[in-house]
């Protein structure tokens, strides 16, 4: 049989499935669930030295908002705090909007991108020269403007009293003006986490 004829109609195959399991699925979203992850970084290109991530720890939590019925667009709100003996700590403030797609049976894929404020505090005391003298400035933190994207896989777990769904992703983040001599900087992080959407009673019901 001629392969051409055939990968068509597996795609409209699939297809169909993503559509019946995005009807079965958006029964049970629900808008501000909670979300927690596990936060790994690393000053790093993208896909550069991964187990550098694992040196530096971080937490983060967040919210979202669909954008449509099957809420397989979400804006997403997160604050996240992670730490970095090396270099500075940080803590990061960004919304993103994700393109969530439903995979075989419960799992799904996501895609997103967003902007974000970056706050970043020195690891140790430092000076900067002024007026002919160095003078300290403490570990005070500066501010910069991130762009984060990333890509995640999950698998929604059903439940009576609470809809859960774990997730690992990777994102990438870029950082402007860093510094004068390198105005662009990439950070990495491995994410590990769950989304927590409550499942209210039904009151009316006897």
């Amino acid at each position: 049989m001629n392969i051409r004829f055939l990968l068509p109609c597996l795609f409209l195959f699939l297809l169909t499935q993503n559509g019946n399991a995005q009807d079965d699925k958006a029964k049970d979203y629900r808008n501000f669930p909670i979300v927690v992850t596990l936060q790994f970084q690393a000053f790093a290109m993208p896909f550069k030295d991964l187990k550098s991530n694992f040196k530096n720890f971080g937490i983060g939590i967040g919210t979202e908002v669909s954008h449509n019925s099957y809420h397989n667009w979400v804006q997403k709100f997160d604050i996240t705090w992670f730490r970095n003996k090396a270099m500075e700590s940080g803590l990061l403030f960004s919304t993103q909007v994700a393109w969530r797609p439903y995979l075989i049976s419960n799992s799904f894929a996501e895609i997103k991108a967003g902007i974000g404020y970056h706050i970043a505090f020195r690891p140790t005391e430092s000076f900067i020269q002024k007026e002919g003298t160095w003078r300290t400035v403490q570990k005070q933190g500066k501010g910069m403007l991130a762009i984060p994207v990333g890509v995640s896989l999950g698998y929604h777990n059903y439940q009576s009293e609470t809809f859960v769904s774990p997730f690992v992703g990777y994102q990438v983040m870029f950082l402007k003006n860093y510094n004068k001599s390198i105005p662009v900087v990439p950070m990495t992080f491995v994410q590990m986490g769950a989304r927590i959407h409550p499942v209210y009673p039904d009151l009316t019901q006897n």
